[in-house]
């Protein structure tokens, strides 16, 4: 009995230890907590999205999504070959140009009215608190953070490790100009070295000017968390506006009416830039499935979609090309361009090609 309370005891102290890591982020100041009780989002000590948002379906149990993830994912739910990728030299981009550079899963770049723009980077290798879990697709780390130039504005939609990640965001310190994320997050940064006045954590429907871009921060359907207490910061959408486009960036969303508000205040976008990948129906209220991604951006009025959220990362039980094949399926004859570049390839904004269909 005694050698059965000192092996737990061990496992409680040695998990505490694990959990005191840097990487798992901080906890708001007074200051801060204060801000986050006064927002209308914020209930009973947690955020909370617009509608009624489970976790999983009524259907679902752990057990049974235990036993999926054992037993029944797709055979391809990692590529069975290296993926190909292209190389930009972003040092080296005409100002002029408006160009986005998709890095894989969420993590992408923009160059806006000659301004830098990253959101939600991810250069580590992996998704995850423990390193040999969740690794990224073989040939999808093409850039590293010395390929990245000084960044005018980095766009966190949320703290999961998907989105943002230690290892990524430490290394990129020196090249920040300016962040801007959800209520709570910016606990994460002020432990990691940031400096506070660099820091915008903004609600939701809150408008920030800077110069030739403004940044309306919009509603998700999603939830957060960094460790076992979950929405103690809030996940965020964008809209981005240029003196001649709009831009929105999604995040992690489930389908709600937002995307409708959205469209209807805002649209249309030029580009709309929505999650399409890691779904199932037991958390369809979470993450959307690519039929929803199609109607979304059709809600918000989309001159063309890029889907993200796929190409990098196995979080679900799908094929991992499965969300690209099933969007594009849906989007024909709805008028709906989408953009699928090669991990790491420069599109102009401007494009109207659907580039190569490089997963084949």
């Amino acid at each position: 009995m005694i050698f059965t309370f000192i092996f737990i005891l061990l496992i409680v102290v040695g998990l505490y230890i694990f959990m005191q890591h840097p990487q798992f982020g901080g906890k708001p100041s007074s200051q801060e907590l204060k801000m986050i009780e006064a927002s209308n989002n914020y209930k009973k000590g947690q955020f909370r999205n617009l509608s009624n948002t489970p976790q999983l379906t009524s259907d679902a149990s752990i057990f049974k999504i235990m036993r999926k993830f054992f037993f029944n994912k797709d055979k391809t739910n990692t590529p069975p070959f290296i993926l190909p990728s292209k190389k930009a030299n972003l040092f080296e981009l005409d100002v002029k140009d408006d160009v986005i550079v998709w890095f894989g899963h969420s993590s992408y770049f923009m160059q806006l009215s000659g301004k830098t723009i990253l959101i939600d980077p991810v250069f580590s290798g992996h998704a995850s608190p423990v390193r040999f879990t969740t690794k990224s697709f073989k040939g999808s780390d093409v850039y590293k953070t010395e390929d990245i130039p000084s960044i005018d504005f980095l766009l966190i939609t949320h703290d999961h490790y998907d989105h943002l990640d230690y290892e990524t965001i430490i290394r990129l310190r020196p090249k920040i100009c300016t962040v801007i994320t959800g209520l709570g997050v910016g606990a994460h940064f002020k432990r990691w070295g940031y400096d506070e006045k660099i820091i915008f954590e903004k609600d939701w429907n809150e408008e920030i000017n800077f110069d030739l871009l403004t940044f309306i921060t919009t509603p998700a359907r999603h939830f957060s968390g960094r460790n076992f207490k979950r929405n103690t910061s809030l996940w965020l959408s964008f809209v981005i506006i240029t003196p001649d486009k709009k831009v929105f960036v999604g995040g992690d969303s489930g389908y709600d009416t937002h995307f409708r508000t959205i469209g209807e205040k805002f649209g249309p976008f030029d580009l709309v830039i929505l999650e399409n990948g890691q779904y199932n129906q037991y958390w369809k209220y979470i993450h959307m499935m690519p039929e929803e991604v199609v109607q979304a951006a059709m809600d918000l009025k989309a001159k063309k979609l890029l889907p993200v959220h796929w190409g990098k990362f196995s979080l679900s039980l799908h094929a991992w090309d499965e969300p690209i094949r099933r969007t594009i399926s849906e989007a024909k004859g709805k008028n709906l361009v989408v953009l699928h570049p090669m991990i790491g390839e420069a599109v102009a904004l401007d494009a109207n090609s659907t580039l190569t269909q490089w997963w084949d």
